[in-house]
Order: C-alpha cells, then sequence, then structure tokens
C-alpha cells in the first residue's frame, strides 16, 4: 500500500508533460514539414464528414467555437507550464471565430496558438534547467495544487516559471522521500549501513529529475507538425462527442491491431530509452520467440530487409524505428543487435509472421464447487479481423470454448466481461445468440431515422445452462451490449460494480482519402459515432450502463468515472422496446440474488472494499500538496497510517483450485510459457472476492424445468 501514495519522479514528469501536450504519436518541432494543403484538405473533409454523417446535428456556432477553442489550448498546456494569461487573451479574439474560420478553411487560429506553443517549448529547457541547478528551500512554508482545472495561468512568465518551480520541487521531494524510505528499510537490515545526510539526498534526486526531465524533452522534440495538428483535429472534431476521433495512420494501424488482436511482424515490444531501441518483450510464440536469439534488453542498432544494406536506426524515433521492423509474413528482417549480456554485436535473422496477442483472445479456466464443475470464460474484448474473415474472431472463439467445456461436463457459466471496453458491434450480437434461442439482441438507430432491430437469427442455444455475468466500471459498449441482453432475456444475473460504463454509441472508421481522392498522400481516419445502440427493452446504455442485479463494493465504486462524466457525452433516451420472449431460465433468481446481497452485506472483505473506496475518493479529492519538507513528510506519515487500515484489503484467499480445459492442458508441454501465464491466472482467480461470489451465484441457481414463456 504504501508506494501508492509516493509520486514517482519519472511518472510525475510524464503527468505533468505528456499529458499536458496530449498528443498521438510522433515528432520533432520543427516548421519543415508542414504541408499547408494537406492540413486545409483535413479540415474541408472532416466538418463536412461531420456535418452530414455524425449522429447528432451540430451547428458550426459560437459554442462549438468556444469548445475548440478550450479543448486545443487544454489539449497543448492542461498543466499550465507554457501560456500566460497575456497568451489566453491574444488567442481569446478568435474564441467565437474559430467556427467561421473553419468554414473558410482558415487556420489562423491554430497558426497562432501552434506558433507561440512552440516558442515556449523552447524556453522549457531552460527553465527546468536553471531551476534544477540549485537547491530548492524545503523550509519555506507552501503549497502546490495539482488539480489544473481550478488553476489560473499565470500572470506573467515570472509567475509561469514559479508553476515550474513548484512542479519541479514537488517532484524532487517526493524523490527525496522515496529515497529516505528506502534507506530506513536498508538500516533496519543492517546498523552498519551509511545513512545519507538529507543535502545529499536532495542533490541526487535533483539530478535524477534533470535527467528524467531531459529523456522526456528528447521525446517531445521528435514530435512533428502532424501530431500537434492531430491535436487540433480532435479539438475539432471531439465538439461532436467524446468518442469521434481523428487518427493518423499509425494511430489506425495500432487501432486495427488491438480489434484483431495480430499484427505482422518479429513479435517484439519495443521501447525507446535515449537515442536506443530497446527490446522491452517477446511476444510469447512470436517469430522472434521461436527463432531463440534476440532478448529482452538488446539494442537495435542497424536494420536491414533480406539482403539489402542496412538502416541505422539509432537516434531515430520509435514509431520510424517500428515501420522498419514490422512487415508482411514471410519476409525476412536482419538485425545488427548489441545484446544485452556481453555487449557483443551481432545480426540476427527473423522471417516475420503473423503474431497473435494471446492476451487479447478467450481463455477459460475450471474450478469445482460442492462437486459441481464450473468455468470462467474471461473475454478480454470482441475483437474481430475485419480485413479477415477466416481469422479467429471473439464469436468463434467463444462457440469453440463453449463446446470444449461441456464436453468436460461444466454446470455453469462465468462471463468475465471485467475491464472489457467493447469492440465489434457483429460479433457482441454473436455471442449473445449463443446464450438465447432467437430473437432480437440491441436495437441501433441513425440520426433521424427509426431503430434497427438486430436479431439473432440461429434458432441453436450454444449454451442453455446457468450464466453468471461479471462486470465492472470499465466494461463498455459491446460488453454492455452483451449484459444488456442478458439481462432483458433474464437469461443472466449480472454481478459486479454498480453500473457499467454506459457506452451507448456506435463508431465507423472511415479512410478520409475516399472523400477527397485529389490528395495523393495518406490523409489518415475518422473515427465517427454514426448510431446509438439500444436495448431490447427500448432504454439506452448510454450514460446509464448496465446496473446489475447484485451491485459489489470496488475501489471505484464513488470515483468520477464513465460516460456521465465526459464533457459534451450523448444522452440517455429511449426508444419502442422490440418484441422478445424472456427466457425466464431459473426458478430462484429473486431469491438467489437476494442471498447474495445478504452475503455481502455480512462480509468483512465487501465491507472493506466499501471503507477503501471512500478512502480513495477522499484522497483523490485533496490534490494539494505541502512542499515545506517536515509538513511533506508528516502529511505522508498520516496518509500512511491511514493506508495501514486497508492494507489487507485485497488479502482474499479462497480454497477453491483452477485449472485450464483438458485441451489447453495438452499444450503446455510445448508451451511453458502459455502454462506459466495460466498458472498465474489461476492463481489470481482464487483470490479474486468477485470471482468468489460469483460461483456462489451460479452454483445456487436452479433451472427452470420447463421454461415459463414471457413475451414483451
Amino acid at each position: 500500500m504504501k508506494t501508492k501514495f509516493k509520486f514517482s519522479t519519472t511518472l510525475l514528469a510524464i503527468v505533468l508533460l505528456i499529458n499536458s501536450i496530449a498528443v498521438n504519436a510522433s515528432e520533432k518541432i520543427e516548421t519543415s514539414n508542414l504541408d499547408p494543403e494537406k492540413d486545409k484538405v483535413l479540415i474541408y473533409v472532416l466538418k463536412n464528414i461531420l456535418t452530414r454523417g455524425h449522429f447528432v446535428v451540430k451547428d458550426m456556432n459560437d459554442d462549438f467555437s468556444e469548445h475548440v477553442f478550450n479543448s486545443f489550448i487544454d489539449g497543448l498546456d492542461s498543466n499550465k507550464r507554457y501560456f500566460t494569461q497575456k497568451d489566453i487573451k491574444e488567442f481569446s479574439k478568435y474564441k467565437y471565430q474559430i467556427d467561421n474560420q473553419l468554414l473558410q478553411d482558415d487556420l489562423t487560429f491554430y497558426k497562432l496558438v501552434y506558433g507561440r506553443f512552440l516558442s515556449k517549448i523552447k524556453n522549457a529547457k531552460s527553465y527546468y534547467g536553471d531551476l534544477l541547478a540549485q537547491p530548492f528551500n524545503f523550509n519555506k512554508n507552501e503549497v502546490i495544487d495539482l488539480d489544473y482545472e481550478k488553476v489560473p495561468f499565470a500572470k506573467n512568465d515570472n509567475e509561469l516559471i514559479d508553476y515550474w518551480r513548484k512542479q519541479l520541487k514537488l517532484q524532487t521531494l517526493s524523490r527525496i522521500e522515496e529515497q529516505t524510505d528506502l534507506q530506513e528499510s536498508k538500516l533496519k537490515k543492517d546498523k552498519n549501513f551509511k545513512v545519507k545526510s538529507f543535502a545529499t539526498l536532495e542533490k541526487e534526486a535533483r539530478a535524477k529529475v534533470l535527467e528524467n526531465m531531459d529523456e522526456l524533452y528528447i521525446r517531445i522534440e521528435e514530435l512533428e507538425h502532424d501530431d500537434w495538428f492531430s491535436t487540433f483535429l480532435n479539438s475539432v472534431v471531439g465538439a461532436f462527442d467524446p468518442h469521434t476521433t481523428y487518427m493518423d495512420p499509425s494511430i489506425k494501424e495500432r487501432f486495427d491491431q488491438t480489434i484483431s488482436g495480430k499484427l505482422e511482424g518479429i513479435g517484439a515490444r519495443l521501447q525507446k530509452k535515449g537515442i536506443y531501441t530497446h527490446v522491452f518483450e517477446l511476444v510469447a510464440g512470436g517469430p522472434a520467440s521461436k527463432q531463440g536469439e534476440l532478448e529482452p534488453g538488446d539494442i537495435i542498432l542497424k536494420v536491414a530487409q533480406g539482403d539489402e544494406e542496412p538502416l541505422d536506426i539509432v537516434g531515430m524515433r520509435l514509431d520510424d524505428a517500428i515501420k522498419f521492423i514490422k512487415g508482411k509474413k514471410g519476409t525476412e528482417v536482419q538485425l545488427t543487435v548489441k545484446k544485452k549480456l556481453d555487449g557483443s554485436t551481432k545480426v540476427i535473422s527473423i522471417i516475420r509472421d503473423v503474431v497473435q496477442l494471446d492476451e487479447t483472445f478467450v481463455k477459460s479456466s475450471i474450478v469445482e464447487k460442492n462437486g459441481k464443475k464450473y468455468a470462467i470464460i474471461d473475454l478480454p474484448s470482441f475483437y474481430i479481423d475485419f480485413s479477415d474473415n477466416n481469422y479467429r474472431d471473439s464469436a468463434k472463439d467463444m462457440e469453440k470454448e463453449i463446446e470444449r467445456l461441456k464436453a468436460e461436463g461444466v454446470n455453469g457459466l462465468i462471463i468475465d466481461l471485467r475491464n472489457n471496453g467493447g469492440g465489434s458491434l457483429k460479433t457482441a450480437i454473436e455471442i449473445s445468440g449463443l446464450f438465447i434461442d432467437k430473437g432480437p439482441v440491441v436495437q441501433v438507430k441513425y440520426r433521424g431515422e427509426s431503430p434497427i432491430i438486430k436479431n439473432d437469427i440461429d434458432p441453436k442455444m450454444q449454451w442453455d445452462g446457468a450464466v453468471v455475468v461479471l462486470v465492472n466500471e470499465f466494461s463498455a459498449s459491446a460488453s454492455e451490449i452483451f449484459a444488456a441482453a442478458m439481462q432483458d432475456y433474464k437469461r443472466g444475473v449480472i454481478l459486479g460494480g454498480n453500473q457499467t460504463y454506459g457506452k451507448g454509441t456506435v463508431q465507423n472508421v472511415l479512410p478520409i482519402n475516399q472523400f477527397y481522392q485529389k490528395y495523393e498522400g495518406d490523409l489518415g481516419y475518422l473515427k465517427m459515432t454514426i448510431q446509438k445502440f439500444y436495448r431490447v427493452n427500448g432504454g439506452s446504455t448510454q450514460k446509464e450502463g448496465v446496473y446489475s442485479d447484485i451491485a459489489m463494493p470496488s475501489r471505484l465504486s464513488y470515483m468520477k468515472y464513465g460516460e456521465r462524466d465526459l464533457e459534451d457525452a450523448l444522452d440517455w433516451d429511449k426508444v419502442p422496446q422490440a418484441n422478445y420472449t424472456q427466457t425466464n431460465s431459473y426458478a430462484n433468481f429473486n431469491d438467489v440474488v437476494y442471498n447474495s446481497k445478504q452475503r455481502i452485506a455480512n462480509s468483512d472483505n465487501f465491507k472493506l472494499v466499501n471503507e477503501y473506496a471512500k478512502w480513495l475518493k477522499k484522497n483523490q479529492d485533496d490534490t494539494s500538496y505541502s512542499l515545506n519538507y517536515k509538513t511533506f513528510f508528516k502529511e505522508s506519515e498520516i496518509r500512511e497510517k491511514e493506508a495501514e487500515k486497508f492494507k489487507s484489503v485485497f488479502d482474499y484467499k479462497s480454497n477453491l483450485t483452477f485449472t485450464s480445459p483438458q485441451y489447453e492442458q495438452s499444450l503446455f508441454k510445448e508451451n511453458e510459457d502459455l502454462k506459466d501465464k495460466r498458472l498465474a491466472w489461476h492463481k489470481n482467480l482464487s483470490k479474486d472476492m468477485y470471482v468468489s461470489e460469483a460461483l456462489n451465484v451460479l452454483s445456487e441457481l436452479k433451472l427452470n424445468k420447463k421454461t415459463d414463456i414471457v413475451k414483451h
């Protein structure tokens, strides 16, 4: 618990700077790569697509203009580290003119703010460099407030530098506290341990903060105009709703990888450290892992395509380096690598292949309770590969997994949708159809049109046994379609947080070039909200989400998190309900729900979780920190003592044993990595109080021998 309330200097630097820039990908602060034609084309095409195709009709008026104004400035400088009130006053002359400028493809506002921002960025190095050159005065009584929505922009450059001073001072103070605690821990173990003085710790802390800041600004200086312009474009399209976004080609590529769960390449996760590209991790079963020579910690110096001349990637930005390393299945890449173990240089040849990101895919575990077998199916996302109908998708995988579990004689299923942010609407409908006979699953509606009912047309019910759906506050979109269908049909018990995320909208990804074929380059993509979806009972999940039949306390219970807390989120509404027939699968549904609620209310574990959630909310709301080291340490000590009460909050252990299905166990001999991952997952399941309660519910459910039919 203790480290949760310490500041990591690296993390704080990222929070204070990267978040304040809020860009999408690339790098280099210069104007040599400006493409005015492309910028104007993007504005022209986007405004036309949005006004004609977005779910809501949005007038480009003064309110719209004000939104873009605030959003763009916040996107560049959310932590008030660059602009002053003088800058904001100068920008404000365009506050209600941006709509008119956009209608005329005029980028005057953008150019003014962007140009000023570049000059401010150039000043940043001297600010933090000078401030970190001298010791801070930690005896001074002063505070810093990290709620930057409340903090005004600095009045002038002197006050701006003082903002920097306080933020850097906090980073330094946090690191001193870190090292002080570390020293105390070492001294307890070794009485002869030599403790460093406060002055030494302070000096070392400043040096480390400086190192982190320099590292950060190397990455910032690699950002290119397209990245900053993407921030502006997202301020424009985001005025329509929070889920409408502009994606440059590299972001679209990552989006495709996420939703399909695959990529073509060598199967290695890379990271930038200084000027070098490091191998962070190998994907199990990927080409690099199978080839066996590339290892985590190795540094990639050069990249060659087959027998071609190698390209030096030292100093190259990570996104560009990845483009050369990735490639089509069956092609060869030769990597010149500096080995971590002995520092030797070696050329490694790897044949690229399709890499499956296994953590994306369905997996299951079997557990025995009261002499009966049950299974939990983890569905991380509703994945699909739109470019390859023959490739695996979540619906096919779920059907196959259920069939395997049936063969092993399981009596009930938990479908775990916790942290599942959604994905494909198509697979959500198909997966819902695995649990019902046939009928409507969801309704979708375009702007100004009547709702369209999406049906499961397959009369086959893949699973007719008991079902519990486990959700939390991060279950969103397609997860909510499935959970709502199970709830409306009374097919499953919904168990989890009070309500799910509340994203009741559907997005389509459009290649912008198809709307403007005169431009030869890649204009990127628009992910645009085109529909809202509605439950078969007529209600939207927008903002409201799906309320659990059995709500369980979680660490997020009192936090502001969800669609309802997003600015400009679309409103909740309803449409006529569809004609559907409830399965009424259970003879004792209400009794089981009542029993579970009683267990949760009387559980010391869940009571502690609820107290912990309230305490987290209190700490989240307290955004001020003293910069006097004695007060800072004292306040931190108080928080640590409070935290001690919650040290055991998730120290739960059931007596349940989880195992892999038989088909998967047969794979372990050839795949040790898979075996290790599953053992770790099973261990976590046995310590998961939410899974334990889901199993209690599942084991109590009694199926109706003869289903009562209730038509709607």
